[in-house]
């Protein structure tokens, strides 16, 4: 049996820019994604936290230092600029390895500065 667990999370990212216009995905500044660990072109959940709004897609990376969290192409309809999102990847594993496994939790600052990992 294998298992989907949250493997990491960045949380309380503030949504900086949207673009409808962009044919997909969620830009999230570089040194965010290195501390998360999320890869680019990794499947990802996004949480808004205003509206409770929850959507799929995949990360690439932004600028990095930027600070960026853009919500691109038809999921810039789910946000604000402004909006508190949770952005997680997940893992799949076997029933042992998950009652051991610890997932990476980046918490960030209203700036979207890492506060702890």
């Amino acid at each position: 049996m294998h298992l989907t667990l949250m493997r990491t999370k960045i949380h309380r990212a503030i949504v900086t820019e949207a673009d409808l216009n962009y044919e997909g995905s969620i830009s999230i500044d570089s040194d965010l994604l290195a501390a998360s660990g999320i890869v680019n072109y990794e499947k990802v959940d996004v949480l808004n936290i205003n509206n409770g709004e929850r959507f799929t897609t995949y990360a690439i990376p932004a600028t990095t230092g930027s600070g960026k969290i853009k919500i691109n192409g038809a999921a810039a309809r789910k946000v604000q600029i402004g909006d508190p999102v949770i952005i997680i990847a997940y893992a799949s594993m076997d029933e042992k390895e998950a009652r051991n496994f610890q997932p990476r939790i980046v918490l960030l600052d209203a700036k979207n500065r890492i506060l702890k990992k």
